[in-house]
């Protein structure tokens, strides 16, 4: 397709609808979901709706062409990461389209391709569709993939079982087969404070959070140097990360509370559980000293999230429609987390593919060039023929 190609003027209007809308993950995406549900309505789609908790967050599930088992499912994410202390050059929520891009945030990662999916609607209802489509536009996934748990969930209830799924993450519509997974903790510390000048006395929490801290930068460097290594990732290891710390009140105090936010990423097939095991261990070895100075000090876990990996296999159904309606037998890795790996484990075949680059998510002035999103309209044009596989359906 040529570099000068647009996308429809429906497309690009839903996509900037969308954008316009304020869903970082924080907030309320209530908004969005309700514009989607409304459209679709409206053109006689029947909807499902999960909400969180608090009911300021929803889920969307929808369903065109005949109800029958099987089906193709559209997944995305409403809900985008914040822009606070970013550089901004345009307002984040302008959805100005100039130089041959579509500004703001969420334009890449990922409200264009549900714009374009939405946009798609009329022209499916109206069509002889092979296999159903199926709508899914979750919350919170910027956050631990909190939404789509739900939302399976309530489909597993329904009895409603797609064949295959495709993620429309940004992956510049080339099919990416796998990524790594996610899995966050938070640590608390809990010491025994003091006057500093007393400190062999108390149990100093941030000396205590310092060693499990580098503990768990140790594991990444043994993952860097002796793998298990991955080829075609652009880091082809699992990789530990401390995210966030926070301890101590003053100088010549010793700190009685600290924590500390950490991650891993492990490679498809890596057991998480087993990594976050050799932390637990680190911790534990140093419990006895500082319990016999205070025995309620130690060290205490809580998951953040845990997303999984995924990995799908060249020949799976998913995978051989994605390169199909790309139009290349091209297929990628990807570095970052997505929903796949959750639609995976509900015996979904699933592919990640979606317009634009994950290069220009999350930064100051994220874009997602109009070709990519005529591109994925092309993409999502074969949905309709009659020659989608049927393997996929």
């Amino acid at each position: 397709m040529p570099s000068h190609a647009v996308p429809s003027e429906e497309g690009l209007t839903w996509a900037r609808r969308l954008v316009r809308l304020d869903t970082v993950s924080e907030r309320s995406n209530l908004a969005l979901i309700e514009t989607l549900a409304d459209h679709l309505r409206t053109l006689g789609v029947p909807i499902r709706l999960t909400h969180d908790e608090t009911g300021r967050k929803a889920n969307l599930f929808a369903t065109i062409g005949a109800p029958r088992p099987g089906g193709i499912v559209l997944s995305g994410h409403t809900d985008t990461v914040p822009w606070d202390g970013q550089d901004w050059h345009d307002e984040p929520l302008s959805a100005r389209v100039h130089d041959g891009r579509l500004w703001g945030r969420g334009s890449a990662d990922m409200k264009s391709f549900i714009g374009l999916v939405v946009a798609r609607t009329r022209a499916w209802l109206e069509a002889d569709l092979p296999q159903p489509l199926h709508y899914a536009f979750s919350y919170d996934e910027e956050v631990g993939c909190f939404g789509v748990r739900h939302l399976i969930a309530d489909l597993r209830e329904a009895g409603i079982a797609p064949a295959a799924c495709i993620v429309g993450e940004p992956t510049e519509m080339v099919p990416a087969l796998a990524h790594k997974g996610v899995h966050r903790w938070r640590c608390c510390v809990k010491g025994r404070a003091a006057h500093s000048s007393l400190a062999p006395k108390a149990v100093n929490a941030v000396e205590a959070a310092a060693r499990v801290v580098a503990a768990v930068a140790d594991l990444g460097e043994t993952w860097r140097r002796e793998g298990p290594f991955h080829d075609g990732f652009d880091v082809p290891h699992a990789t530990a990360s401390v995210g966030l710390i926070a301890g101590g009140i003053a100088d010549n105090i010793v700190a009685e509370d600290c924590r500390f936010h950490y991650e891993f990423r492990e490679l498809p097939g890596q057991d998480a559980a087993a990594m976050q095991a050799r932390v637990r261990a680190a911790a534990a070895a140093l419990e006895p000293a500082m319990q016999a100075i205070a025995p309620a000090t130690g060290f205490a876990f809580e998951p953040i999230c845990a997303i999984p990996a995924f990995s799908a296999a060249a020949d799976e159904p998913a995978v051989r429609l994605a390169r199909r309606l790309a139009g290349h037998e091209r297929t990628t890795l990807v570095a970052f987390g997505t929903e796949a790996g959750l639609f995976q484990r509900a015996g979904i075949s699933t592919v990640v593919c979606g317009p634009g680059s994950i290069a220009q998510a999350h930064q100051a002035d994220e874009y997602v060039t109009l070709e990519q999103l005529a591109r994925c309209e092309a993409f999502l044009d074969g949905l309709s023929s009659s020659g989608a596989p049927s393997a996929a359906c």
